[in-house]
C-alpha cells in the first residue's frame, strides 16, 4: 500500500507541472515581447533536454534490463513508429492540439513506468518523477502557445491532465512483478515515441511539414547505438 501511495503522489507531483507550465505562457499578455525572443526557445530545449535524459538514463536502461535485446529493440521501434502514425493522423485532422495530445501520448507511459519502479527502485522513481516534471514545464508551456494563437486557452484544461498521471501510475504499481516484460515493453514503447516526438515537434522549433522521415531518421539513428550496446 505504501508503494501506491508514494507512486500516486510522485505522478501527482510530476503532473502538477504541466498546469504550471501552461500558466507561465499566460505571461504573453504582460511581456509579449519575451516570448518571441530566444528565451522561448530555451524553455523547449530545456523541455528537449530532459525528455532524453528521461530515455537515455532510465526508460532504455530499465526497460532493456526486463527484456531480451531483440523484443527491447522491437518495442523501442514500435514506439517510434506508432508515435509517428499518430502524429500524422493529428497533422491531417489539423487543429490545435497536436502538442497538447503529444504532451500526453509521452506524460501517460512514463507515469506507468514510474509506478512500476516503485516497488523495485524507489531512488531510480524519484529521479523519474523529477524528469517528468522538468519535461512537463515546457510542454505545457508550447501547448498552451499553440492553443492561444487564436485567442485565449483555458488553463483549467490543464489541470484536468493532472489526475491523469496517478492512474496511469496505478496501473503500473499494481501490475504484478511476473508482468516483467510488459512493464519493460511499456517503457520502450515510451522511449521510442519520447525521442520521435523530441525531435519532430520540441527540439527543432522548425519541423518540415507533413515530412516524418527525418525525425524516424532520429529514432533509426539512436536505435542502432542502442543495437550496439546491448550486442556489447
Amino acid at each position: 500500500m505504501n508503494d501506491v501511495w508514494a507512486a500516486l503522489l510522485l505522478a501527482t507531483l510530476a503532473g502538477g507541472s504541466i498546469p504550471l507550465g501552461a500558466w507561465i505562457a499566460t505571461f504573453n499578455a504582460a511581456w509579449p515581447n519575451w516570448l518571441k525572443t530566444e528565451a522561448r526557445h530555451g524553455v523547449i530545449a530545456f523541455g528537449a533536454g530532459a525528455l532524453l535524459a528521461a530515455v537515455a538514463l532510465v526508460l532504455v536502461p530499465e526497460g532493456t534490463e526486463r527484456l531480451g535485446p531483440g523484443a527491447a529493440l522491437g518495442w523501442f521501434f514500435a514506439g517510434g513508429v506508432a508515435f509517428a502514425v499518430i502524429d500524422r493522423a493529428l497533422s491531417r485532422a489539423g487543429g490545435k492540439f497536436a502538442q497538447f495530445l503529444a504532451m500526453m501520448m509521452d506524460y501517460l507511459p512514463e507515469a506507468m513506468a514510474l509506478g512500476a519502479l516503485i516497488s523495485g527502485d524507489l531512488g531510480t522513481a524519484l529521479l523519474v518523477a523529477g524528469l517528468i516534471a522538468l519535461q512537463n514545464l515546457p510542454e505545457g508551456f508550447n501547448a498552451m502557445r499553440e492553443l492561444s494563437e487564436d485567442g485565449p486557452a483555458p488553463l483549467w484544461l490543464f489541470v484536468l491532465m493532472v489526475p491523469l498521471g496517478p492512474l496511469a501510475a496505478w496501473v503500473g504499481v499494481s501490475l504484478p512483478p511476473t508482468q516483467e516484460g510488459v512493464i519493460g515493453a511499456v517503457m520502450m514503447l515510451a522511449s521510442g515515441g519520447i525521442l520521435f516526438l523530441m525531435f519532430q515537434d520540441i527540439a527543432p522549433q522548425v519541423p518540415l511539414k507533413n515530412a516524418h522521415l527525418p525525425t524516424l531518421g532520429a529514432v533509426c539513428g539512436f536505435g542502432l547505438g542502442l543495437a550496439g550496446d546491448l550486442l556489447i
